[in-house]
């Protein structure tokens, strides 16, 4: 890893590797938006109900390979590994203070 992953990714992240659905929504702001290889979610209904098939209740697990930081994006680059897809992808989060305002995942 080419840097240490800031907060409040790092913990998001962690959320995400335990499979904690709850953790996971509370560090998303209150009108988040996430695009998953084009598609978009709004809103913490709409996120939640993509994340309880295709993220979190796939049971994956992220390696970290890389991490950069830039103009107030987080983008993480890692190995994705569930139930639903895998591969080498990217997730770029664009925060609000101490929450995750936008996640876009694309391939890494």
């Amino acid at each position: 890893m080419t840097q240490q992953i800031p907060e409040p990714v790092a913990s998001f992240l962690e959320a995400v590797n335990a499979h904690d659905e709850h953790a996971f929504a509370e560090h998303f702001t209150s009108s988040p938006t996430v695009d998953d290889w084009g598609r978009t979610f709004a809103g913490l209904e709409q996120i939640t109900a993509w994340s309880d098939k295709e993220f979190i209740g796939s049971e994956p697990t992220l390696t970290v390979d890389h991490v950069t930081v830039a103009d107030g994006a987080v983008t993480v680059v890692g190995d994705w590994r569930s139930q639903h897809a895998n591969g080498l992808s990217s997730f770029r989060f664009d925060l609000d203070g101490d929450k995750i305002a936008a996640m876009t995942i694309r391939e890494g």
